[in-house]
């Protein structure tokens, strides 16, 4: 996602006018520097193009008034990558290249890149056109490192089992977030812990700060979700593999790790979803809410989960949200509780924050400081905010 914090890579000398859209691209440059360099590279080359391409400038330009908010350098980016994973040449070819990697200094892959940019816009106007009217849906399922902690914490509190409700699912990879194995690598001195079996289908790892998330309790409290749903405005249907594809194009073509285990992901949420009779639900997050929380169920804690999403929603909307959180935390009950969970980055160029605020008490903890796909977390056990 749009949000994590490298040097800026400075705007060319022979563009000096600002612009809003040529400025979002020199940031995500700067972004995606280090943690995917051929991504940085596609973009630099990309921003070059879109300066000299009046009609491609107009239309990307037209898709948000912040582009940068609205990430479409990164929807840009996945629709290249969508040609590359449909084995679309010449982007087949270049996306992620061959190792070793091109060199700073080969003008010809460049080039080469130029050429496949500029094909792109001339030659797949459908596909793109449907990219960039998306915001990025990467589902980072690396975040389950960080959401599941965060239903640990919900659990022991309420002591009750949970019906798990979740906001611009995608395709519903954290939903099963408590179906993974988490195996985190604790700081040196500090206790290590683990959740599930071996056997599970995917194991998540992140580099952990702090104590295990049920502290000071000396076990992991019973969690138990009776009950999921999810929503998404543009939900991708994992049955379908071009769907899934889609979703993949989300993830930086030179990170294979990051790919991989999403593809796993996809597998075994693909299963559970069918097993279920469960699907992300096409819908606004406003009405979603609205009607799942018109009658709570006695006897569980109903939990709002979100992760890097909040930014994507309107104004009107997140306050509608926000409105009928607050009216069922007044409704809500010892016996029938409310909690929000919400990894979000508490303002742009920052790491994510794990938060969550539970009624009937109303107050709002900060649980962790995570990496932006929660590959570190710091467990912060409940500081009172």
């Amino acid at each position: 996602m749009p949000w994590c914090t490298f040097d800026r890579v400075r705007t060319p000398a022979a563009d000096p006018t600002p612009n809003p859209l040529l400025a979002a691209f020199d940031q995500q440059v700067a972004w995606c520097a280090q943690p995917s360099p051929f991504t940085s590279r596609v973009l630099a080359r990309s921003r070059l193009w879109l300066a000299h391409t009046p009609d491609a400038h107009a239309a990307l330009s037209a898709l948000a008034l912040d582009p940068l908010a609205a990430a479409v350098a990164l929807r840009w980016a996945a629709g290249l990558h969508l040609l590359a994973l449909l084995g679309l040449s010449p982007w087949v070819d270049l996306w992620p290249p061959q190792e070793p990697g091109p060199r700073a200094e080969d003008a010809a892959f460049d080039t080469a890149l130029d050429a496949a940019i500029a094909l792109a816009w001339r030659s797949q106007q459908p596909l793109l056109a449907d990219a960039l009217s998306r915001p990025p849906q990467t589902n980072e399922v690396q975040r389950s490192a960080a959401l599941l902690p965060g239903l640990l914490h919900v659990a022991g509190r309420s002591r009750l089992p949970l019906v798990l409700l979740e906001l611009g699912a995608s395709s519903g990879l954290n939903l099963w977030c408590d179906r993974y194995r988490h195996a985190p690598r604790p700081a040196p001195g500090q206790t290590a812990w683990a959740w599930g079996d071996i056997g599970d289908p995917l194991t998540l790892q992140a580099d952990w700060s702090g104590p295990p998330p049920w502290a000071p309790a000396a076990s992991a409290p019973p969690l138990r979700i009776l009950r999921r749903a999810a929503c998404d405005q543009h939900p991708v249907d994992l049955r379908e593999p071009a769907q899934a594809l889609r979703g993949a194009s989300f993830i930086w073509p030179d990170q294979a790790d990051r790919l991989a285990r999403l593809r796993s992901a996809q597998t075994a949420a693909a299963r559970w979803m069918v097993a279920e009779g469960l699907q992300v639900q096409a819908a606004s997050a406003a009405d979603f809410v609205a009607q799942e929380l018109r009658s709570p169920q006695r006897g569980a804690v109903t939990v709002l989960m979100h992760s890097v999403v909040w930014q994507y929603i309107s104004p009107e909307e997140q306050r509608r949200i926000s409105d009928s959180m607050q009216a069922a935390g007044r409704a809500a009950t010892v016996e029938s509780p409310l909690a929000w969970l919400r990894l979000e980055p508490p303002q742009s160029g920052l790491e994510g924050a794990l938060r969550c605020r539970m009624w009937p008490a109303g107050d709002d903890m900060l649980l962790a400081q995570t990496h932006p796909h929660a590959a570190s977390v710091d467990w912060l056990a409940g500081v009172a905010a």
